[in-house]
């Protein structure tokens, strides 16, 4: 069975491939909701991007108006990194109670927050991976993306909910 260690660093249990992360059937609790969550999450983060991106076309002397579109994604990619290398989540996913555990059950650092922005981009930007990845959070037993599968995350109810 899995406990914490403590509440805010390191999960452990005897799970052999995710060992560090929350069992998905002996402590559900931590994925519950997780897809609606990280869905509404995702919104409010688009919507906190937009307006950075808006605040930020002033001061290229309107000429951001004409790439808007990269400077969203751009915005997007520094805004994610910043806000989960600190928190391991988002504002969006910190509103929504849930954050990003490493396989070790860890927060993730600057390193994994790049890694998973890096990931998450370049799934957002495709269509077939970006559907792949909501079919995960569906089906998977962690609720996991496509980038949490391929690096080993999972986004989970903060244990501080508990």
């Amino acid at each position: 069975m899995s406990t914490f260690m403590n509440e805010t660093e390191t999960m452990i249990h005897d799970d052999d491939t995710l060992w560090g992360l929350p069992d998905p059937h002996s402590q559900s609790s931590f994925y519950e909701n997780m897809p609606a969550k990280r869905l509404i999450a995702f919104v409010i983060d688009l919507v906190v991007v937009v307006v950075l991106a808006a605040l930020i076309v002033p001061f290229t002397a309107f000429t951001g108006i004409f790439f808007f579109p990269f400077l969203v994604a751009v915005v997007s990619f520094a805004y994610r990194v910043v806000t989960i290398s600190r928190a391991s989540a988002t504002l969006g996913m910190r509103m929504m109670g849930i954050e990003f555990r490493t396989s070790k059950g860890e927060r993730f650092d600057l390193g994994m927050a790049f890694l998973h922005t890096a990931l998450f981009t370049v799934w957002s930007s495709m269509g077939l991976p970006q559907l792949v990845s909501v079919v995960l959070m569906l089906t998977t037993a962690r609720k996991q993306g496509l980038s949490d599968v391929i690096l080993g995350t999972a986004a989970i109810n903060r244990p501080s909910q508990f």
